[in-house]
């Protein structure tokens, strides 16, 4: 029994002197639960002898003890035990989500008198209207039910393209069968089109370019024509067979002159050297604009490019509202925009140098030049005219669907 005394006389010693090394280094709370500690580690009456040692109260030694057992755990997922945290708005408010989806409703099914009819919805806006009907909310709130809600920014998506022709899949299949033919025989496919007029000068050109950090390009406040110097008129055609592109950069308008001598211009330069025994070339042409199925005077130009070069033309037209689909646009201009994307077209030969220098990975290949000449006026072509071209129809949509021989030739 002695011994034991003298033990635990040695444990109160030891602990008084322990509190008395570091009490100065601790605040109150800290100092709680260092008794606290040493009391649970005695075992029972720890409480009283601890404070007899250290002067403590036993209250606040009971307080620390509770303060060193373990908090409740959480559910699986939360960072919060179960009634911990602020409570959601549609908790304390749960009219607030029904008004936002009013608000949310579009113009078509929104009343007239609608707060936000004619006004942008952004988060903002949406929370100062929530205010005035008397629900506190913030933008981030709003937010946040916005994206329970399931909505999302969204921008506008081309999908309606109004009328569309009854055989327009049709004719589609027909220009493939057509092209795989004439590549199955060895002879050119080409198809045309034309670029949007782009401003030359000192303009903003879409896109962004690297340059020194805090120094970009000074451009005109205003893209407008500048006089001196005008629009780029690029003509483009596309080589089926040889993956390479002829671009002519005109200064003119779109007329069917022009879109012929383009033609013109890359058999000469890239058309005849790569087919050498060619005898017929198939266009495939666009619907509308310069190279149409209804302008007379392309038809009487390709009379003219026919018997220059003793080729038999065989054209087969788009259907109309279709020139997104054709491949001038997706395998030769969509990579030259890419190329002088962020770079101001300040002059002609920027353009035919920007225009030449776009490649693929494929391998694509191509060449441009300016057309400086200006297209001869346009004239109105009657019947008797027209009787003059060489023309054979097809037997499917003759509108779309023809040839010209050169006079030389009879059919």
């Amino acid at each position: 029994m002695v011994l034991i005394i003298l033990v635990e006389m040695e444990d109160l010693a030891g602990v008084k002197q322990r509190f008395a090394a570091v009490r100065h280094l601790l605040d109150e709370r800290s100092r709680r639960l260092v008794v606290a500690a040493e009391s649970v580690c005695m075992g029972r009456g720890g409480i009283s002898a601890v404070s007899r040692a250290t002067g403590v109260s036993r209250g606040v030694i009971r307080k620390g003890i509770k303060e060193l057992k373990p908090p409740p755990q959480a559910a699986p997922g939360r960072v919060r035990r179960p009634g911990g945290g602020r409570k959601r708005i549609a908790e304390r408010d749960p009219s607030v989500v029904s008004a936002l989806e009013k608000l949310l409703e579009p113009a078509a099914r929104g009343g007239p008198e609608s707060p936000l009819r004619w006004t942008c919805k952004s988060v903002r806006k949406l929370a100062e209207e929530l205010g005035k009907q008397g629900h506190s909310i913030s933008y981030p709130v709003v937010a946040e039910l916005l994206h329970e809600l399931g909505y999302s920014l969204q921008a506008h998506q081309k999908t309606r393209e109004g009328g569309s022709h009854l055989d327009r899949n049709a004719q589609f299949e027909h220009i493939n069968w057509m092209a795989n033919r004439y590549l199955a025989d060895k002879q050119p496919v080409i198809a045309l089109g034309m670029k949007r007029k782009e401003l030359v000068g000192v303009c903003t050109n879409g896109g962004q370019q690297l340059l020194p950090e805090g120094h970009p390009q000074q451009m005109r406040v205003h893209d407008f024509v500048i006089p001196a110097l005008g629009r780029a008129n690029p003509d483009g055609i596309y080589d089926l067979a040889h993956n390479t592109g002829w671009v002519s950069a005109g200064v003119d308008d779109d007329t069917a002159a022009f879109a012929v001598e383009s033609i013109r211009r890359w058999w000469q330069s890239m058309g005849q050297p790569v087919h050498p025994k060619a005898k017929r070339l198939l266009v495939a042409a666009e619907c509308g604009g310069g190279d149409g199925a209804r302008v007379r005077l392309w038809k009487m130009e390709l009379q003219k490019l026919a018997g220059e070069t003793g080729l038999t033309i065989a054209v087969c037209h788009l259907p109309p509202g279709t020139s997104k689909w054709n491949r001038v646009e997706h395998r030769l201009f969509s990579f030259i925009t890419q190329n002088w994307r962020g770079k101001p077209l300040v002059s002609f030969n920027v353009v035919v140098s920007l225009i030449a220098a776009a490649t693929t990975a494929d391998g694509l290949k191509v060449h441009a030049a300016l057309d400086a000449n200006a297209s001869p006026p346009v004239l109105k072509f009657a019947d008797e005219n027209l009787a003059q071209v060489h023309l054979r129809r097809g037997d499917f949509h003759a509108e779309w669907n023809y040839e010209i021989r050169p006079a030389s030739l009879q059919w």
